[in-house]
């Protein structure tokens, strides 16, 4: 909510706070009503929050944005350099290092072999749900959104099955960092610090490995990698496969078991989905604009600019809040509602913000897709009744990655008895 209370025109903001986890779209629709460039006060920085589509959208887009670490701007993480930013130093990166960075990986994480690994998570989902429906129910999480994820990032990366447990860990320690610090306590900075170096660790030795003896996987690709003389570094190499297992298991994850758990709440979208399975890929679209596993990301104005009629200063900081603009009604007719067919409809709904825009545009965006249609048109094909075992839906204490630390679901028969 924003609060009443306004000082020098900066309004407390506590939608990010964790009693709001488990909602904060209220909070955000407030924001919104409030400015489409809302100042605020997040800890002791003052920055100014992107509240409505057509706002988040030219700031992701706008060549005056980026990351700010370089040149010292970013005022989330003050004094942090890019090789220092959660999560690796391409996240941190601005043109003309993140163009070279991404121009040499667009070689390697391609659609097309990204569409390569549909035969293998369609097998790990068949397996999964199948022992569900055994079961008879599953933590979605648990049992499904997180052994998906976690089998094709070692798939990706040729890593053993059994290192799973501890890169889980370490992916989660940083994932939890990648809030601005000001929502972190001591103790989470240091289990972040202490993740990154352990996983660099690890990757480390895993590119070592592969100089060597390069097999079909991600990390010789990247190894082999070169463009007009240009060669990726192992500093480099080491963080991409970080930033991949960070979007790759969390943010996927998080994709599958917000949907599940969308369609389980609107019984009648669950049920046109199983009528016309065509419909899921436009459905997985209408779940990254309704409940997206990213809530927001933080720009910084790289060169005075002006959006929307609001001027910025170089160095302003900016939450883009696309979770706001995706409820925003100049953008989405009835932008609270889930409904399966909005992406399917001709014109379709306006392009959402789940994956970015501009620059940054998630490179795995492909496999996610493949991962989501999979394990969810699999589950409703192949389950029979799907219930929530509890409404009562924990929520893990992320800001900027929303997602569910358990989903447990009832399943009664399989989909021949629920015919």
């Amino acid at each position: 909510m924003v609060n009443d209370a306004v000082v020098e025109n900066v309004v407390e903001f506590d939608a990010f706070d964790l009693e709001h986890r488990a909602n904060p779209y209220p909070r955000y629709r407030v924001l919104r009503e409030t400015a489409p460039f809302c100042p605020v006060r997040l800890g002791a920085a003052r920055v100014t929050v992107a509240t409505t589509y057509a706002g988040c959208a030219a700031v992701l887009q706008g060549s005056e944005w980026g990351r700010g670490y370089a040149d010292g701007l970013n005022p989330f993480r003050p004094g942090v350099a890019p090789g220092e930013v959660p999560g690796g130093s391409f996240l941190g990166m601005d043109p003309p290092d993140h163009t070279r960075l991404r121009a040499l990986v667009s070689r390697a994480f391609t659609p097309r072999a990204s569409l390569a690994e549909t035969p293998f998570v369609r097998l790990v989902v068949d397996r999964l749900v199948a022992a569900a429906v055994d079961d008879g129910g599953l933590d979605v999480v648990a049992g499904l959104a997180r052994p998906l994820s976690v089998a094709v990032m070692c798939r990706l990366l040729g890593v053993p099955v059994a290192d799973a447990p501890s890169f889980l860990g370490w992916i989660q320690g940083i994932a939890r960092g990648t809030d601005p610090d000001y929502l972190l306590s001591p103790a989470d900075i240091v289990v972040r610090t202490a993740c990154a170096r352990d996983l660099g660790r690890y990757l480390f030795e895993l590119v070592t490995v592969r100089r060597v003896a390069p097999r079909d996987d991600l990390v010789s690709r990247l190894v082999a990698i070169q463009r007009d003389q240009d060669v990726l570094t192992e500093v480099e190499i080491v963080e991409l496969c970080a930033l991949l297992l960070a979007a790759g298991l969390d943010t996927t994850a998080n994709l599958v078991t917000n949907g599940v758990l969308a369609l389980l709440r609107h019984p009648d979208q669950l049920e046109l989905l199983r009528e016309r399975p065509e419909l899921m890929p436009a459905a997985v679209d209408e779940m990254l604009r309704y409940d997206p596993p990213s809530q927001f990301v933080t720009r910084v104005a790289l060169a005075d600019t002006t959006v929307g009629g609001q001027s910025f200063r170089r160095g302003d900081g900016v939450v883009v809040l696309s979770a706001a603009g995706h409820r925003d009604p100049a953008a989405f007719p009835d932008p609270d509602r889930f409904d399966v067919t909005r992406y399917a409809a001709s014109p379709p709904a306006r392009r959402h913000l789940g994956f970015a825009l501009g620059l940054h545009y998630c490179l795995g965006a492909p496999l996610a897709r493949i991962q989501a249609e999979a394990a969810i048109g699999t589950l409703l094909s192949r389950a029979g009744e799907l219930r929530l075992a509890t409404e009562d839906v924990e929520y893990r204490p992320n800001a900027a990655l929303r997602g569910p630390a358990s989903l447990l679901v009832n399943i009664k028969g399989d989909s021949d008895a629920h015919r």
